[in-house]
């Protein structure tokens, strides 16, 4: 199978040119620069003129909830969003049921995602009190890393015993990727905010219960054990601007030991939002002001932000009923996080080099993917085709989510997504999506 993007402005490792890419069967097989589109037999040949090539996003943090939750979300449901949405590869988190803390748990995810995966798949594993034996056993060509819950979370993932945090801080040879919200801060806001709300305080109380000092305090402990024992930490979902103080910046491509996730909610929303959209931004950690919320935006330029993905965790609307109590924490983001991204470009907030670097070049660098995240000859052949055209409005109709909602509704974007191509198979294109296609296991060079 050969394909070829003509006359497109393609994007890759910091630059912007006018070319042409050939894709013979899963690999990208050349890439021509400021000349005519080459000659020869295609059996696909798209022109893209006026859009842009990009290498297919890599959203390092979702949350596609098989096993044991597939009434709101599976792995096909899911992994068909993200490639309406340009997301050729993700990262599947442990937090499902049963958890992904044992070798048993990660095979079976990895068969499932075989099965079903319209796009390329990897599962982290998590961190519990007491799975040091399956962590150190577990395959590390085939995870992206280690995921440690250093505050309130799902069941018994939350690791609280400060014996096991050091222990794992010491011996871990793969990124550890942390949720970093204090408990104990929580809880104390939690009980200040029921005596004056009652026991479901409304949504509106959701910053300030699971607030900046929960974030800071957890975050800083687990910078100073990676520091302390020199392992490598991804702190997920930063949501404050004082934590990104805790961050060295990252320059060119040599990335720090300690570096930082922003995610797609956090930079698009703020507490201002809550009165207009409620519980459907109710996430973990919370949706902060908006000096937060432009404070993640500034630092996804000036390097202090390292990896941008959407924590995708779908819930059905019911679910989302309630205040801060009740209302289930996530929402869907894994098919518009790509163009919300590119519509921060048309705002100025960050280029389109930037935008690839974030969701595709860092994160293949952070956890070793092997030959994918650019567009370069012998790479796999994930590709994105992005036009920037007239405004259009985000509705519920739109979502391929198995939740059939998502809290960017009435939104206007100006950036679509055309085609995806993931390992040179045309998963999707102009809406028409192919159903029949999956995508590979994704391996590792820690």
């Amino acid at each position: 199978m050969r394909t070829l993007l003509s006359d497109a402005t393609i994007v890759d490792d910091g630059q912007s040119y006018h070319g042409h890419l050939v894709i013979e069967d899963d690999i990208i097989a050349d890439i021509f620069k400021e000349t005519q589109a080459p000659c020869g037999d295609y059996d696909l040949h798209i022109d893209a003129s006026g859009c842009h090539v990009l290498p297919g996003v890599i959203d390092s943090h979702v949350h596609f909830r098989e096993p044991g939750m597939t009434h709101k979300a599976d792995i096909e449901t899911e992994s068909r969003a993200a490639a309406f949405g340009g997301v050729t590869t993700y990262f599947d988190m442990p937090n499902t049921v049963p958890q992904t803390v044992t070798l048993e748990a990660f095979d079976d995810k990895l068969e499932r995602a075989r099965q079903k995966s319209h796009v390329n798949y990897a599962f982290f594993i998590g961190a519990t009190n007491d799975n040091a034996t399956c962590l150190e056993a577990i395959d590390p060509h085939r995870v992206p890393g280690i995921k440690l819950f250093m505050g309130s979370s799902t069941g018994n993932m939350l690791v609280d015993r400060e014996e096991v945090l050091r222990q794992l801080f010491r011996t871990a040879t793969l990124p550890i990727v942390a949720h970093c919200e204090d408990t104990s801060i929580i809880n104390w806001n939690m009980e200040a905010a029921k005596t004056v709300w009652g026991e479901d305080p409304p949504v509106g109380q959701h910053p300030l219960i699971r607030s900046e000092e929960a974030c800071l305090a957890s975050s800083t402990l687990a910078v100073t054990l990676a520091r302390e024992y020199g392992a490598r930490l991804h702190v997920a979902h930063l949501s404050t601007a004082r934590e990104l103080d805790l961050l060295d910046p990252c320059h060119g491509n040599d990335l720090p030991q300690v570096t930082g996730e922003a995610v797609i909610a956090h930079l698009m929303f703020c507490d201002e939002d809550y009165e207009r959209l409620g519980t459907r931004i109710k996430c973990n950690p919370a949706v902060k002001t908006r000096a937060d919320r432009e404070a993640l935006r500034q630092a996804l330029s000036d390097g202090r932000i390292t990896t941008v993905a959407t924590d995708h965790a779908p819930h059905l609307l019911q679910e989302k009923e309630g205040g801060c109590r009740r209302a289930a924490s996530g929402m869907p983001m894994v098919q518009f996080s790509l163009p919300c991204m590119l519509q921060l470009v048309d705002e100025g907030v960050v280029s389109i080099e930037q935008v690839v670097r974030l969701m595709s070049h860092q994160p293949a660098r952070l956890f070793g993917v092997d030959r994918r995240g650019f567009l370069r000859r012998g790479y796999k052949a994930d590709v994105v085709v992005v036009r920037h055209g007239r405004p259009y409005e985000i509705t519920d109709e739109m979502v391929e989510s198995r939740c059939g909602w998502t809290p960017l509704a009435g939104r206007a974007l100006t950036w679509r997504v055309e085609h995806t191509f993931c390992n040179g198979r045309h998963v999707f294109g102009q809406g028409q999506f192919d159903d029949s296609i999956r995508g590979e296991e994704v391996s590792f060079r820690h």
